[in-house]
């Protein structure tokens, strides 16, 4: 396994373990609808190849004191209207078939027969469900507690300057809390691990920045539902059924907050994910 770092032009973006939120190192972050801190696992880096879809690492790196740096260049759009290059269908394809890895089956909502298994793939974690929308975090227009009756204002993982994210504006999803049915981290999972979120066609890159109630799956930050299509609103969006989540292990974005480091990691994760499946 070759460890190659993502960098930005100015090199700030960088995808090694050396880059990690505070969240990221182990600290306990806590929830107000968990019962226990949660803690990240330890990342290691990611797994990039060819050496080509990333940049060696400067010597020294910019401080997290310093000004925010240029986001990455996206890849180029696929012909689906996906992110990437790497189109919908071929993604799907991969994942037509569950090897089920988690201890049993999730729920989509709270009332609902569990019938959600977390499958596996090399290089990949994945299932299939609906999507809910999470709007935790930053207070923003869209995310509040008025346009959110169960806004909360943190998320479980932290920007680089120890600030919970913002579901407005930053792809993320969001995996179930650790539980004897499934333990994101024992699969190599973590927050700033790359995902790849489809439904109808499109393909939208996104990071693991948020954890949800442990017997439940299937929700992801407002940004990631705008961006493919599906009603973003809080109390009245989302969609019931059709988005297929992919999660790539041993990857972390940094910073978490780099949605054009998620963009240019997720590309190269989903071609090595085609070639090894």
């Amino acid at each position: 396994m070759r460890t190659l770092a993502l960098a930005t032009v100015s090199g700030a973006a960088l995808l090694a373990s050396g880059s990690l939120t505070p969240a990221a190192r182990g600290v306990p972050v806590f929830r107000t609808d968990a019962f226990t801190p949660v803690r990240t696992a330890y990342p290691v880096p990611v797994r990039l190849t060819p050496a080509s879809y990333a940049r060696p690492a400067p010597d020294e790196g910019p401080s997290e004191a310093a000004s925010p740096t240029p986001t990455p260049t996206p890849a180029p759009a696929s012909a689906d209207g996906g992110e990437g290059p790497v189109g919908a269908a071929e993604l799907l394809a991969k994942v037509s078939a569950c090897k089920r890895i988690s201890n049993g089956f999730y729920r989509t909502d709270e009332g609902t027969s569990p019938s959600v298994p977390v499958c596996g793939l090399n290089g990949a974690v994945f299932w299939k469900a609906d999507l809910d929308i999470d709007c935790d975090g930053e207070v923003t227009k869209a995310c509040n507690a008025d346009t959110d009756p169960s806004f909360q204002g943190d998320t479980a993982f932290h920007t680089s300057g120890d600030r919970p994210l913002d579901a407005e504006k930053l792809p993320y999803v969001v995996v179930p809390g650790r539980s004897s049915l499934w333990d994101f981290s024992s699969a190599g999972i973590g927050g700033g691990s790359v995902a790849a979120v489809i439904h109808a066609g499109k393909v939208e890159y996104a990071v693991v920045g948020d954890t949800g109630p442990a017997g439940i799956i299937g929700e992801a930050s407002y940004a990631t539902a705008d961006a493919l299509g599906i009603d973003p609103d809080p109390k009245t969006g989302g969609t019931g059924s059709g988005v297929t989540y992919i999660l790539f292990k041993d990857s972390v974005v940094a910073p978490i907050e780099s949605h054009g480091a998620a963009v240019t990691a997720g590309d190269a994760l989903a071609r090595e994910f085609l070639r090894n499946n």
